[in-house]
């Protein structure tokens, strides 16, 4: 490996993707959001129409192209990032990321992407499966009230009014989705450092990992 790499791993509401933007800026690192690249191929095959039930209809991405350029995602150089965040998507995006053929088309994308300079990558099977060789492994959790808590602010700023006790029980399924698929299930990493987030700043998390980074970089001289 070539570069620093920093795994962030975690279930949905836990703030990793927010928490890894961050700490790449303050780094001048490179960002990626692995959970953005499943919701794009999500998007494309709602736009297809492709029975989603069926992993042979995903053929689509040996002809797809994904990739990022500062934060923001692009499906066959067209800006997906606002896309891939409509409920359409959120609701389909677990079952499409449960596909072996899927899954293992964007890791192939995902250890490339993570060859160039130093890197932190989020998602649910990083350190596990990813970059299981990466400098230093952060499996960030939180209780689900608090979880549920983020989403329904997020949700509020885009508009969606959604009651909390369904943004929980969202959450709750999702969870059960990703701990229990086959292929490259949500599990922490045997060597990853677990962090509690539930009633720490999201500064406070970005510090925390910084300083993890940094005690790695000057014990090997990465």
């Amino acid at each position: 490996m070539s570069g620093f790499k920093l795994a962030i791993d975690g279930p949905a509401g836990s703030g990793k993707s927010t928490i890894s933007a961050l700490i790449a800026k303050k780094l001048n690192w490179t960002h990626i959001d692995t959970g953005a690249m499943y919701r794009a191929v999500t998007l494309k095959a709602l736009e297809l129409k492709v029975d989603l039930n069926d992993e042979s209809s995903y053929r689509f991405l040996e002809t797809t192209n994904i990739h990022y350029d500062f934060d923001r995602i692009f499906i066959d150089d067209r800006d997906v990032t606002q896309a891939i965040r409509s409920e359409g998507v959120t609701n389909n995006v677990s079952l499409v990321s449960s596909f072996p053929y899927v899954r293992r088309k964007l890791v192939d994308l995902q250890k490339q992407a993570a060859n160039y300079g130093n890197i932190v990558m989020d998602g649910r099977d990083i350190g596990t499966v990813v970059l299981p060789d990466a400098n230093v492994k952060v499996f960030l959790t939180a209780n689900v009230e608090e979880r549920a808590k983020r989403r329904y602010k997020e949700n509020i700023k885009k508009g969606k009014d959604q009651h909390i006790s369904k943004v929980i029980e969202d959450i709750v399924v999702r969870d059960q989705k990703d701990s229990t698929r086959k292929e490259s299930p949500l599990r922490k990493a045997d060597d990853a450092i677990i962090m509690d987030t539930t009633y720490l700043t999201i500064d406070e998390v970005v510090e925390k990992i910084i300083e993890l980074t940094d005690k790695k970089e000057n014990k090997h001289g990465v």
